[in-house]
């Protein structure tokens, strides 16, 4: 099938420019992690959406018969790798913005930095709309009205979109003028006064019919340096085959809460040839809700002890000698049938980065946090940003899965 690719504009690298945002990373991780396992969140996750869809017989026509437009195939946006997240210029209202993606949760939203300029396209609906992320927040308006992803010359242009403007930001400088929410739309319960929930920007690029399937494949790649560089993949609709290498292993969404409100999987992790257990299977979350991969404290301290690490108090990671990285081995995800392979490389925050987070420019730091909480809550963790550049990974809604694929970043030697 014929896709269309759009090359986003460059952008300062705000979070890679913010040091003290970096030097806080663990703590404002721990912060998100625990947003996620709170018990205010209403939400029942992708398996309930896509139940309650089907009990809609007549939303479209399954063939594209009809009076409804036949669905276009996937289409892929370039986007940029911001340090520890990645980036997206959208166009709302007539003018651009960067936006952070955000698998973790669903509002779409902008003005934390660019002042919203709207055009003849945009109606505010005088609704309040208020999100906290466990690391910033946000209060504002709820407008509806052309979004473009990806740019001017994008062909995923959303009329009538639902969107936020915000009158107050916290924790979102520099470029960052907002988030993309591409989680699950039960996450934005409650999020806009008067209103149950509200169409995210994939359920209206499916309903639209700009995609045959309301998924997205992200494809990211390891950050090599503190700069911008435009080396992602957003393919809204279907998997980009040119970015894996092998197949795509498909799993449902758990079943366990509340990881199951998100783009929840069950996974085990073990270390090394002899497979010491790290985590047995349980439920947790793939996405980008983190920067770091994050684990239970019972997974972490196994983690610790299978690795020799030692605790780095002025990074809050942990520390590995020369020796200890020598010696290093492959964590083992096994995600569905298939064992998935975090090789010692990718288990090393970027070296360029080392002085950003306060650490020494040599030493040896690893890109895991403990959530501080044993197994067993129904979020054991969390395979964020830094996993997600070694894997090919996929949101289906539409099936009530996610996928993981291998890719020529999996055995990267990067860091």
């Amino acid at each position: 099938m014929s896709r269309v690719v759009v090359n986003s504009i460059p952008i300062a690298p705000q979070l890679a420019a913010d040091v003290d945002n970096l030097k806080n990373l663990v703590e404002k991780d721990l912060r998100r992690a625990r947003k996620h396992l709170s018990p205010d969140t209403i939400a029942h996750g992708p398996r309930a959406i896509h139940e309650a869809r089907n009990k809609d017989n007549h939303r479209h026509h399954e063939d594209g018969s009809g009076s409804t437009p036949t669905p276009a195939s996937g289409k892929a946006i370039t986007v940029d790798d911001a340090t520890v997240t990645y980036m997206m210029p959208c166009i709302i209202g007539g003018s651009e913005y960067s936006l952070l993606i955000d698998t973790g949760d669903s509002n779409t939203w902008c003005g934390a930095n660019k002042k919203f300029q709207p055009d003849s396209s945009c109606e505010s609906t005088r609704k309040s709309v208020n999100v906290s992320y466990g690391s910033g927040s946000f209060t504002g308006t709820e407008y509806t009205g052309t979004v473009i992803l990806g740019g001017k010359d994008s062909a995923l242009k959303l009329e009538k979109q639902s969107f936020a403007v915000a009158s107050q930001a916290q924790g979102f400088g520099g470029d960052m003028d907002g988030i993309l929410g591409i989680g699950p739309v039960d996450l934005t319960s409650t999020t806009v006064a008067g209103m149950s929930s509200i169409p995210t920007v994939t359920d209206n690029l499916h309903d639209q019919r700009l995609i045959k399937t309301e998924c997205i494949g992200i494809s990211y790649n390891p950050t090599q340096s503190n700069g911008t560089m435009a080396n992602g993949e957003l393919m809204f609709g279907e998997v980009d085959q040119n970015k894996i290498t092998g197949d795509v292993t498909y799993v449902p969404i758990t079943s366990t809460s509340p990881a199951s409100k998100y783009w929840g999987i069950d996974q085990e992790i073990t270390y090394g040839s002899s497979e010491k257990m790290i985590l047995k299977q349980t439920a947790g979350i793939v996405g980008e809700c983190t920067t770091l991969i994050m684990i239970s404290d019972d997974a972490f301290q196994a983690y610790q002890e299978a690795t020799g690490a030692t605790m780095d108090q002025a990074t809050g990671l942990l520390k590995l000698t020369n020796q200890q990285l020598k010696n290093l081995q492959s964590l083992n995800y096994k995600i569905g049938d298939t064992t998935f392979e975090l090789t010692p490389n990718a288990q090393i925050w970027p070296r360029s980065l080392n002085n950003a987070l306060g650490g020494d420019a040599d030493s040896n730091y690893t890109v895991f946090a403990s959530m501080g909480q044993i197994s067993g809550i129904g979020l054991d963790f969390i395979n964020g940003f830094t996993w997600l550049q070694r894997f090919y990974s996929v949101y289906d809604v539409t099936n009530q899965r996610v996928g993981i694929a291998n890719t020529a970043n999996t055995n990267a030697e990067t860091n």
